[in-house]
């Protein structure tokens, strides 16, 4: 009965929460099997299966609708994520986003995408599945919002196991930075979203200099952490898609661990000695403030994402379909997403319950 102990708050919060998100699912049914299971992720405890989910939300075993619905059905995830970014946007006026490196662990080699290779951010080889978020972030809290799986090269020319994962054919492998940079575009060209400053880890990711060039022509705000040695390609840079009103920044480097000191156009601060890192920007030194607020953005989504995988079960996938990587995934954002704006809305009516009357 403890699994119910949200009902009321439930009842209240999330169906119309789940009825704005899934508006664009053309049959009632997906609307209903998405409500059961993002219910799951959010009240089931420990590992929140297919199995346990149908068992404690529906309270019969239901596993083949709700496998269907999450493997199979062809819904498409790209509105869902869309309207919990824009429901964001209104709740929590992001500063940043912020982009990810998200491994998740296999033991086989069937589900789509596995393989062992090289984890940037773990340096090491793992034998798993990496994905890339990119997370929103405001002082209130982040949740991610968009998602990329990573293809190993070894899945390009597989046959047999693109066939059996129904791995769409113009799904290949693709560098980090490719990944990043069209994911900030479907963000901001298709669905419309004022963008935040991109914020990111690039110290292990391959052709980092690369994401900085094509952020740097879409006329995007960024802050990058890097190694020192890094700086940004050279030459016209990538093709870039346009953003209303493009601005032509300046790059400036910014030492990790310095202060505002002047400098003019064209010069770079070189890395005090023993320096291991330093963040590459396009905002001015009459911004350094806010960079210190953009690292503090940095950490609060990777703490967001540790809460998205210790609460709402972002590792616990149990397919092995692309699209239904991108359906859990998604659902995944949503839960956080719920967990997130419900607080905001609790804390709301308990401020205007402690507001004076006059």
């Amino acid at each position: 009965m403890a699994i119910y102990a949200d009902l009321d708050a439930r009842e209240i919060w999330l169906s119309p929460f789940c009825d704005d998100l899934f508006s664009s699912f053309l049959r009632s049914d997906q609307r209903r099997w998405g409500e059961v299971y993002v219910q799951g992720l959010i009240s089931v405890p420990g590992r929140k299966s297919i199995r346990r989910i149908s068992t404690q939300v529906v309270g019969q075993p239901v596993d083949q609708c709700l496998q269907q619905f999450i493997n199979q059905s062809p819904w498409d995830w790209a509105p869902v994520r869309q309207r919990l970014a824009q429901s964001l946007v209104e709740a929590i006026r992001p500063k940043a986003w912020v982009l990810e490196e998200v491994v998740f662990p296999k033991n086989g080699s069937k589900s789509v995408g596995v393989a062992r290779q090289f984890v940037p951010s773990a340096g090491r080889l793992m034998n798993c599945q990496l994905g890339l978020a990119v997370v929103m972030v405001g002082d209130e809290g982040g949740c991610p919002v968009n998602w990329r799986l990573l293809l190993p090269r070894s899945w390009d020319d597989d046959a047999g196991l693109r066939s059996r994962t129904r791995l769409p054919e113009h799904e290949r492998s693709r560098p980090h930075w490719r990944h990043l940079l069209q994911a900030v575009d479907e963000m901001v060209l298709d669905w419309g979203l004022p963008p935040a400053p991109i914020v990111v880890d690039g110290r292990a990711m391959p052709g980092v200099e690369l994401l900085i060039a094509g952020l740097a022509e879409r006329g995007l705000p960024y802050l990058v952490r890097v190694s020192p040695g890094t700086m940004p390609a050279a030459g016209p840079g990538l093709p870039a898609r346009p953003v209303p009103e493009p601005a032509r920044p300046r790059l400036h480097v910014v030492p990790a661990q310095a202060g505002p000191r002047p400098h003019g156009p064209g010069q770079h601060w070189r890395p005090r000695s023993g320096t291991r890192t330093m963040w590459l920007t396009d905002l001015g030194r009459n911004r350094v403030p806010d960079l210190a607020g953009l690292v503090r953005m940095r950490n609060r989504a990777a703490s967001a994402m540790n809460t998205v995988a210790a609460e709402s079960g972002l590792q616990h996938f149990e397919g092995r379909s692309y699209r239904g990587w991108h359906h859990h995934v998604t659902l995944v954002s949503v839960a956080h997403g719920y967990r997130l704006l419900r607080g905001l809305a609790g804390q709301e009516a308990e401020d205007l319950c402690l507001r004076p009357h006059g």
